[in-house]
């Protein structure tokens, strides 16, 4: 089984998949924030969308060494990704911890980060290069 590492201009499909996943589940672990402080189950829904969105994250890592190494990509979403399981590791302990003061904003740094880096990949612009003017 081959990997399909590009598709024109767009960049590596797998990627953009993993990335837009790791969005998702960020934006979802949002919802159940606010679902946690109103209803019962609302914890329940954010212990799983929290292992969801870290388990994207993981994905992530994965989907950018596979179009580094043997997709011949640029290094620097492997970084990226790397980052971001980093912060994600950290943004479990703090809520197993029950550290909401800066368990929330760091959340929403992660939304973010990642929103910018979907909208990187799928425009497929080299990160710190601006776009070229018409």
């Amino acid at each position: 089984m081959a990997i399909q590492t590009t598709t024109g201009r767009r960049g590596p499909t797998f990627v953009r998949t993993a990335i837009a996943l790791q969005t998702a589940a960020v934006l979802f672990q949002a919802a159940t924030a606010g679902l946690l402080l109103a209803t019962s189950y609302g914890e329940l829904l954010h212990g799983v969308g929290a292992r969801v969105m870290y388990g994207a994250s993981m994905l992530y890592v994965l989907a950018a060494v596979l179009a580094w190494k043997p997709g011949g990509g640029p290094a620097r979403p492997v970084l990226y990704a790397s980052g971001f399981l980093v912060l994600a590791s950290v943004q479990v302990v703090l809520g197993i911890a029950r550290v909401p003061s800066v368990h929330v904003p760091l959340g929403v740094m992660m939304f973010g980060l990642s929103l910018l880096d979907l909208g990187r990949v799928v425009t497929d612009r080299p990160a710190g290069r601006a776009a070229p003017r018409p």
